[in-house]
């Protein structure tokens, strides 16, 4: 079972989410701080955090970079902050996935059990390096190039563009990403894909408005395709 680096402020939440973790078999770290965490992620070397927003020395979404500075642990992110634009907000920042609360344990076992599947999804993985006019993925490397210049890629925005790219000109529907590449349920993922692939589109210097390698098929789903 995963370590789990749980960072989280309410002694109540702490203890009761300790409890149900460790009887589910994990390993459990507990902190309160952003302070601790930081300490926990670079000397315990936890699987996955799950990180609230609300601590009482640094806001959570500060926290996110900060760990993301000095590891590549997955973190799903516990938050009350339902907006959209936070959400997009967390994303940007490193989170790999979020939960608004209140939620169910078992909601959080799946989400975490996902994200610690996330960075390997098998299937795009098979042929070394895949070519969609100009652009060159090497999935051994996990290196992105278009026209000759490197794409700076998330590890999600990746994953997305290599499963894509595996299957150029074939439309791809949200609920087949979902469960190849975020490796979860097809149940609320269309959030999720919209803003990677907004990413996505953005640093492939395009937009949903003027497509060229991304084409949306409204009510069914997203291909990649040769712009010329």
């Amino acid at each position: 079972m995963p370590t789990v680096l749980l960072v989280e402020d309410d002694p109540t939440i702490r203890s009761a989410l300790v409890r149900s973790l460790s009887k589910a078999g994990h390993v459990v770290r507990a902190v309160g701080t952003a302070l601790d965490a930081l300490r926990e992620v670079t000397s315990a070397r936890p699987d996955v955090v799950i990180l609230d927003l609300g601590l009482p020395d640094l806001d959570g979404a500060d926290a996110l970079r900060m760990l993301r500075g000095v590891c590549d642990v997955p973190v799903v992110v516990a938050t009350a902050r339902d907006n959209e634009r936070e959400i997009v907000r967390l994303l940007n920042s490193g989170a790999d996935d979020y939960l608004v609360k209140p939620f169910s344990f078992e909601h959080l076992t799946a989400r975490m059990t996902a994200v610690l599947r996330r960075s390997s999804p098998g299937e795009v993985r098979r042929d070394p390096t895949l070519t969609v006019g100009g652009l060159r993925i090497d999935l051994n490397r996990r290196e992105a190039v278009l026209d000759g210049t490197p794409l700076d890629l998330a590890r999600r925005e990746f994953d997305l563009l290599a499963y894509l790219a595996a299957r150029p000109g074939t439309v791809v529907s949200r609920r087949e990403l979902v469960e190849a590449v975020w490796r979860q349920p097809a149940v609320g993922g269309d959030q999720t894909i919209d803003v990677h692939l907004s990413w996505l589109r953005r640093k492939l210097g395009e937009t949903a408005a003027a497509p060229r390698y991304l084409r949306t098929v409204r009510g069914v789903g997203v291909k990649l395709v040769d712009p010329t």
